[in-house]
């Protein structure tokens, strides 16, 4: 229950000292982020920019579940929609299961949009802690995780965390592969040794000024993976994008895709690459969806299997 529609003759009345403290947070947060001036220093407003978050995070996302959760009427998330379609940022498709609803995907356009204003907001945030000492930053998020889980209306409400990778993650990575593309792909152990060398490979040499690593826990749990490696000079690399069966559905796949895009593009690099099989047709989804291109296509046979390899690429 939200603090909008609680029935306020079923719950005690909140002292007047507290409903002033409430009201003079919101002033001073809303004062603190910036949320009365132009969003992100942009045109869009605040609603539009969320709307455009979701879009880009999510696996197939309709618009009864974007209004639902963003708790937006119908009617405006539709006139929302209608004007990223005229701008050419969205696509719509038939969804399989519900002919009454369409399934909702920005397009290379839209990503276009989206990714300077996503990497404006963690500026943002990231410009904010910064006025802060390592200690008092913890104090600050955990003050913000509580306010979360007192006022947020679903009580088990998921977390997700994408960090860096920590003693045994490489290891996890390698197994999960293994396992996974084993059971859903039928490939042999041959998949299973070529991950544990490009993992083996970057951690001997690894340069954390060019490359990086994101774990994604679920609930404290390891759930997914991807990494980003320098290739050359002006070229990055994306390997080993990696989501275990129990996370998909949630957006975690294209958050850690996005996430190697914005950090590629804050270091310079001009272009990324990477290369997949014609067979892993959500990645591709994905990496499409960002303005990535097929450049070559080439069948071959390994890992047990006749595949087609893929090679990708998006300049930044």
């Amino acid at each position: 229950m939200t603090m909008a529609n609680m029935n306020l003759a079923d719950s005690p009345r909140a002292p007047a000292a507290a409903v002033k403290a409430v009201r003079q947070f919101n002033r001073f947060y809303t004062r603190e982020i910036g949320a009365l001036d132009p969003y992100l220093g942009g045109t869009m407003p605040l609603t539009e920019v969320r709307v455009l978050y979701e879009l880009a995070h999510r696996e197939q996302p309709v618009a009864s579940e974007l209004a639902r959760d963003l708790g937006l009427d119908g009617g405006y998330l539709s006139r929302i929609l209608r004007r990223f379609e005229s701008q050419g940022w969205l696509s719509r498709a038939p969804h399989a299961q519900d002919g009454r609803q369409s399934v909702l995907t920005l397009t290379p356009a839209g990503h276009e949009v989206f990714a300077p204003l996503q990497q404006k907001s963690r500026d943002e945030a990231a410009a904010l802690l910064s006025r802060l000492v390592p200690a008092d930053q913890q104090r600050l998020v955990h003050a913000m995780q509580t306010l979360q889980s007192l006022l947020s209306p679903a009580p088990a409400a998921r977390t997700v965390v994408l960090r860096d990778p920590q003693p045994g993650d490489i290891g996890w990575v390698v197994q999960q592969h293994g396992e996974i593309y084993a059971r859903e792909y039928g490939w042999n152990s041959e998949f299973e040794a070529l991950v544990a060398d490009i993992a083996a490979k970057f951690i001997r040499n690894f340069q954390p000024e060019w490359e990086k690593c994101w774990i994604a826990e679920l609930d404290g749990e390891r759930v997914g993976a991807v990494f980003l490696v320098r290739k050359s000079a002006g070229t990055a690399q994306l390997r080993m994008l990696l989501l275990a069966p129990r996370a998909r559905g949630m957006g975690l796949g294209a958050r850690l895709t996005d996430e190697c895009i914005a950090f590629a593009r804050a270091k310079g690099y001009r272009k990324m690459v990477l290369w997949t099989n014609s067979c892993l047709t959500a990645a591709r989804g994905i990496y499409a969806a960002r303005g990535f291109k097929l450049d070559k296509s080439e069948p071959y046979e390994g890992f047990g299997q006749k595949l087609v390899g893929e090679t990708w690429s998006l300049k930044l």
